[in-house]
């Protein structure tokens, strides 16, 4: 028998057209859309992948995504609040937008290297934050000032599959999160370096992800990894 843990990052909390923003802990946006989650729901239910418990962080983009996707699902599940899986604070750069944030980065990043940040172009400081922010996005390597505790998002990834191997057995454990939480979630694979170096490591808004685990195994297989469900349907 098969234990699952199925992981989903909230909808969309920026309008077609609108400049995104680093949105954190801090900031308690609502999703300005339905598809994504319903999409989560719909696809779930068209592989047999039933959940048998569903968590969300307590944010509004989390508990509505997972609200959305159980409705699709048809069944009756309370989508339980789990503040483990809040979204990280950006710090100095939370609901900055990209630019902003690049900027910042790349001032800090050449001051650590020796650089006269005062003869940099606004470009040249965007092109050093942007490496800053790609180690982000490759290797989770936390960027200047953001308020992260690494250890402790790896133990909540490491307490839920503990959850899920004994309490909840051979079942589906659903986790909906965000962003800079999920991409530590492989850490229950017992190797992440070599997970993200064959992944991209961030989801897109409205992933899935799938982790499996057998009775004898000592870690957790990935078997899906940032599925778009709601490119599947209209």
């Amino acid at each position: 028998m098969t234990t699952r843990i199925i992981i989903a990052r909230h909808g969309n909390t920026f309008k077609a057209g609108e400049e995104p923003r680093r949105v954190g802990a801090r900031t308690d946006l609502p999703l300005v859309e339905e598809k994504r989650g319903r999409s989560v729901g719909k696809y779930l239910k068209k592989e047999g992948l039933i959940p048998d418990v569903v968590f969300a962080a307590p944010l509004k983009r989390t508990m509505q995504t997972a609200s959305l996707a159980v409705e699709e699902l048809g069944v009756n599940l309370t989508v339980n609040e789990d503040d483990s899986f809040t979204e990280i604070d950006y710090g100095p750069d939370e609901d900055k937008t990209e630019p902003e944030v690049a900027v910042r980065q790349g001032k800090l990043r050449a001051l650590d290297r020796g650089d006269d940040i005062d003869l940099m172009s606004e470009e040249q400081l965007i092109e050093v934050g942007n490496e800053v922010l790609d180690a982000w996005n490759e290797t989770a390597t936390v960027p200047y000032g953001w308020d992260i505790d690494v250890d402790d998002i790896i133990k909540a990834w490491f307490t839920l599959a503990n959850l899920a191997s004994h309490k909840y057995k051979d079942k589906n454990v659903m986790v909906v999160s965000s962003n800079g939480i999920i991409r530590f979630s492989p850490y229950i694979t017992g190797d992440f370096d070599e997970f993200a170096k064959e992944h991209e490591i961030k989801v897109t808004t409205g992933g899935v992800c799938i982790f499996e685990k057998e009775e004898n195994d000592e870690h957790w297989t990935c078997k899906l990894w940032n599925e778009k469900p709601y490119k599947m349907f209209d």
